[in-house]
């Protein structure tokens, strides 16, 4: 295959494991992101790319190729679900994903595009990925970041509704709980396995909040945590059958607890769990998701769905693969 793809957010967590993906697989792949000071730059170290473009370099290079671009694979946004800065998630998470949904609509390259399931809100109205105008009308997102990705889901599926011209493939990737290679930069918004393994293989005891909802016990807040090369597999699956567009879950399908998720990093690291908890900061009080499952019915069926890791296995392989020498290398 070698088609030219443009991936952004490139030297993110997802968008670096999909444009390594992509790059391997033989396509050229165009990175783009915001690089600055840090070692965001060492998510891409070894992957063959075409070219690097910045963000702000974009829409120009974009009007140069003239329909040479096969596809669009959209991962760059804003993705602290604690972000305040309203503007910089209209911006970033509103606005340039319409941008890009216009380009791809005119010069006609297939865009896949990050969504998230925080659009689900509290979960109250399930977690099937039902993309009918009527069901996305009944979610209600518990923060802004969520909304933001919401109001795109929306927006686009309006555009599909009312027969609006659109790129040729379009899908929007509702992504659940990922971990994986790749994160380190993400400071606070790193997965619990990244925050919580370097103490965890010093055998030292490792904290969780404490849930504040009487139906679920400390630990027991449950999560669909996914491997991120399940994610990855699912956006090659999904390039691979152009005639499939529509809004999808990412997610295994079975929620596990925050304590399962620990203990799986004491087994990887081959230390006696050690667990602790604390209280849960003010900012996240009534805005706490406790319960989150994909619905993968929709994915399997369309055969995009990977032979997914299970939580024990992929936290196995995140260990054995990166963090070990990663936190070798922190000493």
């Amino acid at each position: 295959m070698d088609d030219l793809i443009l991936v952004t957010g490139a030297a993110g967590f997802i968008g670096s494991n999909v444009a390594r993906m992509l790059a391997d697989e033989g396509s050229r792949v165009v990175a783009c992101d915001w690089f600055e000071h840090g070692a965001k730059w060492t998510n891409l170290q070894g992957v063959l790319l075409h070219d690097i473009i910045r963000p702000d370099a974009l829409a120009p290079w974009l009007q140069a190729q003239a329909g040479s671009l096969s596809a669009i694979v959209h991962m760059g946004a804003v993705s602290a679900t604690t972000e305040t800065d309203v503007d910089l998630l209209v911006k970033r998470n509103i606005r340039a994903t319409l941008d890009l949904w216009a380009y791809a609509t005119e010069r006609q390259a297939r865009f896949v595009y990050a969504s998230s399931a925080a659009t689900y809100g509290d979960g109250s109205q399930g977690f099937v990925d039902d993309d009918s105008p009527e069901a996305l009308s009944r979610l209600k997102p518990l923060n802004a970041y969520g909304w933001s990705k919401h109001l795109v889901d929306r927006r686009i599926v309006d555009d599909v509704r009312r027969g609006r011209p659109t790129p040729p493939q379009w899908a929007g990737l509702k992504f659940f709980n990922v971990y994986g290679p790749g994160e380190a930069h993400k400071g606070s918004m790193r997965s619990i396995v990244h925050q919580i393994y370097p103490a965890a293989s010093r055998g030292e005891t490792v904290s969780l909040f404490k849930s504040e909802n009487p139906a679920y016990p400390d630990g027991g807040q449950l999560r669909d945590f996914i491997y991120v090369a399940d994610c990855c597999a699912v956006i090659r699956n999904m390039l691979r059958a152009p005639e499939l567009s529509g809004i999808y879950n990412v997610g295994t399908g079975q929620a596990r607890s925050f304590a399962d998720l620990a203990r799986a990093v004491f087994v990887a690291a081959d230390e006696p769990a050690a667990i602790t908890y604390r209280d849960m900061p003010a900012t996240l009080r009534g805005r706490y998701q406790y319960f989150t499952e994909a619905d993968t019915a929709k994915l399997r069926t369309a055969g995009l769905a990977p032979n997914f890791h299970s939580l024990e296995d992929g936290v196995a392989a995140y260990v054995r693969d990166s963090l070990r020498a990663e936190c070798s290398t922190a000493r």
